[in-house]
């Protein structure tokens, strides 16, 4: 049967080593680094990604904007499936007609799937390329929590690992410290004289 004498490092006897004072005052700032400052490191680093990504999400918005374009060219056909959690998409040429000026055609990704006539939407850059959808407010989310969680698991893995560290710094010198009581003790325990 084990039992376990709470507090016996912080306490003065003649047992208590250098090493288990120093693997206690380790073992109490691990505990608050990892209850309060992974946290908190996690935290602030989730706000700076969520400001940063709002930015970038409001200057695609203002940069990019959508279209109702009818496909007018010969779309490729391909076997429908889906990559990454999105569906399949393929280049074809979109005729639209922006208020107050002539149409306008140019080539853009379109679903899969589509036939030639059918009117889908289409992001567009200044400059008249076909972009990616600015990211909605449901992506910017996904992208706080990514690196908030990261940060706070990375901040959690260095405070652990550098606990493990002293740890096994603290049980290098005990042995060693052991050793040197028991060369020193052994003698007179056994009766034997040294070598």
């Amino acid at each position: 049967m084990r039992t376990r004498v709470r507090g016996w490092r912080w306490r003065h006897n003649p047992l208590r080593r250098r090493s288990d004072v120093v693997e206690a005052w380790a073992t109490l700032v691990v505990a608050v680094l990892l209850l309060v400052a992974a946290p908190l490191a996690g935290a602030l680093a989730g706000q700076w990604a969520h400001d940063d990504a709002r930015a970038v999400a409001a200057r695609q918005r203002a940069d990019r904007h959508l279209v109702r374009a009818e496909v007018v060219g010969r779309v490729p056909q391909t076997m429908p499936s889906v990559e990454g959690g999105r569906h399949q998409t393929v280049r074809a040429t979109v005729r639209w007609t922006p208020p107050g000026e002539p149409a306008r055609t140019a080539p853009a990704r379109v679903p899969a799937g589509t036939r030639q006539g059918q009117t889908v939407d289409v992001w567009f850059d200044a400059h008249g390329r076909d972009v990616a959808p600015p990211p909605n407010d449901t992506m910017v989310w996904q992208q706080t929590l990514t690196m908030g969680v990261c940060v706070a698991g990375g901040a959690a893995a260095a405070v652990l690992l550098g606990h493990a560290v002293v740890r096994r710094t603290a049980m290098r010198r005990r042995l060693g410290e052991w050793e040197r009581e028991w060369t020193r003790t052994e003698p007179q325990w056994s009766r034997r004289r040294p070598a």
